[in-house]
């Protein structure tokens, strides 16, 4: 029988055959959860080779009181595949964004909205602009922003969604 908590004790120790011995034990598996989530095969072996980075790098954070050692490695795949989903909602192609701007009299509202959002971003407190800046044009996660910015991560959610609501208002 494979031990996980083993393996990962080891990958925290920087010990790369472990980090091959797990892929060779449950990458077929893990790329079976994350292309059921996506749905798209290579998107699917990205995130799996995510999955195996983030593994290799937050092995040391494992906590075995709080589930097993295989359940985590599995749900690390499992967000990552379902952040990538979520991603590629907000993602605009530039062929939208092109119609959009070629159509008759879209290009001067395309303008006159763009520098609305710039002023109306401008009315923002310094670190919540950062903060919807951080989210929406960087595209990090909240708590990479509340990293970022040192600030608790209750805080950094506050301040996006209240923001939001004011751009909201603001653009009104």
């Amino acid at each position: 029988m494979f031990d996980y908590e083993a393996c990962l004790a080891a990958c925290a120790r920087g010990d790369k055959r472990a980090l091959r011995q797990l892929y060779v034990q449950d990458s077929h598996q893990l790329l079976g959860v994350a292309l059921r989530i996506a749905r798209d095969k290579a998107l699917a072996e990205d995130i799996v080779h995510d999955a195996f980075i983030k593994v290799w790098h937050g092995a040391g954070s494992f906590d075995p009181s709080r589930g097993s050692a295989r359940g985590w490695v599995f749900s690390v795949t499992r967000h990552l595949a379902l952040n990538a989903v979520r991603n590629r909602y907000r993602e605009v192609t530039l062929e939208d964004e092109h119609e959009q701007v070629a159509a008759p009299g879209a290009s001067v509202e395309f303008s006159a909205r763009e520098g609305r959002v710039y002023a109306c971003l401008e009315h923002l407190d310094p670190a919540r602009r950062a903060c919807i800046l951080h989210a929406y044009v960087d595209g990090c996660s909240h708590s990479e922003i509340a990293r970022k910015l040192d600030t608790p991560l209750g805080t950094v959610k506050a301040w996006i969604k209240r923001s939001l609501a004011a751009l909201r208002e603001c653009m009104a």
